[in-house]
């Protein structure tokens, strides 16, 4: 029987890399030489041109590709009232690389009224109205995410305590915030809203855990315990008070930055607060290396939920062996039922602007290969 709401049979974390145009736009606009309108019609352009592939490609569920950001979260950050796009001691710290030291400071309370990703949303939403079997879904990083990056560093802390000393408050207003951006979302037709979270991929790695843990003065596994409550306190404030009727999906990964990881281990140490907890409706979690670890953390996810399996590698061409990737899937439904399972890369193409190392060419090739596959495993 064919899949007929989110997540499809073959799904899609999100982020396309950005055709050279776009990026020669962006570049021209960073240096003054376009204004905003002239790269606004780029970017309009751009993801028409996406679309039209999604579409072509047998995409059910079409995105933006993030052709308007920078990158896949801080730029949703810098859409909310009270934060100011700043430059942070250093950028975030991934396997052989460092990112651009761009973050988001709390300056003010935090509002979501007139977030730009509502309008952003519309024009997608316009391009696929009158498409049969096709919806426009949109991607926005995690609650949990934002107050991670809130506390990134020692700067942060002492900028958030200044401006709210009661945790409570801060926690309330994240909460309404995100809500406020959802609800307008919501009110514009979005019907799958797909949260990505890197903060769960952080909690399985025990270097990660021993560097917090001793900045704290706590033991790894009291770091694991600690955060895994926080980041599923704050997530579900808002995924339990959704509009009725908007399809709530997360992504789960350990970084994915120019072909590069930020974090390893398995989802068994998180498993219980991130598959048997969260109120989200299905999970994209990476699997692509044995980084991500085996499937047995499978076995808590709550029945019924949906588990889009990240086989395919986003972060390199080469396409996969598919007789592998179908053993793969036949190991995974030992714990989830097949029925409730479902295929993608690991990660998006581009979580930032400056994209993985493959060409268009070889994205598209990783689409048809899912497709392919998925006809294979479930006739559809």
């Amino acid at each position: 029987m064919t899949h007929t709401h989110a997540p499809y049979r073959v799904d899609h974390v999100g982020s396309f890399l950005r055709p050279a145009a776009l990026v020669q736009a962006r570049e021209d606009f960073a240096a003054g030489k376009i204004s905003q309108s002239d790269l606004t019609k780029v970017e309009d352009q751009a993801i028409r041109d996406l679309v039209e592939k999604e579409i072509v490609a047998g995409l059910k569920s079409v995105t933006d590709g993030e052709f308007r950001r920078a990158y896949w979260h801080l730029d949703f950050f810098w859409g909310f009232g009270g934060i100011d796009h700043v430059q942070a001691a250093q950028g975030y710290q991934f396997h052989d690389e460092t990112t651009k030291a761009d973050s988001a400071l709390v300056v003010g309370k935090i509002t979501g009224a007139n977030h730009p990703f509502v309008e952003h949303y519309k024009f997608l939403r316009d391009l696929v109205a009158d498409v049969d079997g096709v919806e426009a879904k949109y991607t926005i990083p995690a609650p949990a995410q934002f107050y991670f990056e809130l506390i990134r560093d020692a700067e942060h802390v002492e900028q958030l305590n200044t401006i709210y000393p009661d945790f409570a408050a801060v926690r309330e207003d994240i909460k309404q915030a995100y809500l406020q951006v959802i609800q307008d979302l919501y009110d514009a037709g979005l019907r799958t809203l797909q949260v990505d979270d890197c903060t769960w991929g952080v909690l399985v790695d025990d270097n990660f855990l021993t560097a917090w843990g001793a900045a704290q003065g706590m033991s790894k596994d009291e770091v694991r315990r600690e955060l895994a409550d926080l980041f599923l306190t704050f997530n579900n404030d808002v995924y339990q008070h959704v509009p009725a009727g908007l399809t709530v999906n997360t992504h789960v990964c350990r970084g994915n930055f120019h072909s590069t990881w930020a974090s390893s281990g398995g989802y068994a140490p998180i498993a219980k607060e991130l598959l048997g907890e969260e109120a989200v409706n299905a999970y994209f979690l990476e699997f692509d290396t044995d980084r991500a670890g085996g499937f047995e953390p499978l076995a808590e996810v709550t029945p019924g939920k949906g588990v889009v399996l990240g086989l395919l590698t986003s972060k390199s061409g080469q396409l996969e062996n598919k007789d592998e990737v179908i053993a793969r899937i036949k190991e995974a439904s030992q714990y989830v039922p097949l029925e409730n399972l479902y295929l993608s890369t690991q990660c998006g193409f581009a979580s930032t602007e400056e994209g993985n190392i493959l060409t268009e060419e070889d994205q598209w090739k990783k689409i048809g290969l899912i497709k392919e596959i998925v006809a294979e495993v479930w006739g559809e």
